[in-house]
């Protein structure tokens, strides 16, 4: 099998693209590839922090790479962290790296031709699903997850912290993608089919950031998340 690592934000499109690629088996996932903001110790974009980041990897049984970036990064030092981390694994006979991505043609160009540039390669496994059927297809497989970040050019402050079930699709704006895939919300996978067990955690504050996105804090049994000012 080839050896790739995953892509991860930690939520649900990497979730059911990393169940997805296994159930294909052509691959061997040796590791969970994270951007993580270093100031915040944060998901980057998602806003979950490191401790539950981290036992999700546990949970899954996959070692975590982080990319650190800071909360002032530009695009091109944020590339220069991604490639660093990918000529290393590249290195070692990884030859792929595994994306959520669904439809958004641009980013996978952009994708593939960075991963170009160190010799590895794109895999696409959710590639021009139905994002509606997607969605359905994620909380009938028994995933759960919970949206962090609200765009709220798209949607209500009030979604942040919601669990995204079959409710939550059903009061969905008609503008909205069911996967979010537009931006319009990211979110955190606790549970289902690629965990070894639950990620337990509770729903803190939301708070509003950039005068635009609202972001629920997820606390984490085991501590909580710092956060430097």
């Amino acid at each position: 099998m080839e050896k790739a690592i995953m892509a991860w934000s930690g939520g649900k499109d990497s979730a059911m693209a990393l169940y997805e690629i296994r159930k294909l088996r052509e691959y061997d996932v040796v590791a969970l590839l994270t951007t993580v903001t270093q100031d915040y110790g944060r998901v980057s974009m998602h806003g979950v922090c490191e401790v539950l980041l981290e036992e999700q990897a546990a949970s899954i049984g996959l070692p975590l790479e982080k990319a650190l970036i800071s909360k002032d990064c530009d695009n091109a030092k944020y590339e220069e962290a991604m490639a660093e981390v990918l000529t290393r694994y590249a290195a070692t006979g990884v030859t792929s790296v595994i994306f959520g991505d669904i439809f958004l043609e641009d980013l996978r160009l952009y994708r593939e031709n960075k991963l170009a540039s160190v010799g590895l390669k794109g895999v696409f496994p959710l590639w021009k699903r139905d994002t509606a059927k997607l969605a359905r297809d994620f909380i009938r497989s028994g995933f759960r997850s919970v949206l962090t970040c609200v765009d709220s050019k798209a949607l209500d402050g009030s979604f942040a912290g919601r669990v995204f079930d079959e409710e939550l699709l059903n009061s969905l704006p008609a503008n909205v993608d069911p996967c979010g895939e537009n931006g319009e919300f990211h979110s955190f996978a606790f549970d289902g089919p690629i965990f070894g067990k639950k990620i337990e955690f509770k729903t803190g504050e939301t708070i509003l950031r950039d005068n635009r996105f609202y972001y629920c804090d997820l606390i984490s049994g085991r501590q909580r998340c710092f956060q430097k000012s």
